[in-house]
């Protein structure tokens, strides 16, 4: 899939990828989208299985630092 960069709505100018952060116990992960509602562990905080999670795209405009991020399905991001 080619990976289409975005133009800021605000300046017109291409946004630079990168990623957005999710912390875990003792663990950095990207971030990931799910669909539905939160369903809750009683021990381990989310219920979520891999294959829900797709990996979000982040993009910010290097002038004015707008953020978009997409939800893209497919394999994760290397």
């Amino acid at each position: 899939m080619t990976d289409h960069i975005p133009q800021c709505e605000r300046c017109r100018v291409p946004m630079e990828r990168g990623y957005m952060i999710d912390h875990g116990y003792g663990v950095t992960y990207p971030m990931a989208w799910v669909a539905g509602v939160p369903r809750w562990s009683k021990w381990w905080g989310l219920k979520v299985k891999r294959e829900e999670k797709i990996p979000v795209a982040s993009y910010r405009c290097p002038q004015c630092g707008r953020l978009e991020s997409y939800a893209k399905p497919g394999p994760w991001p290397t």
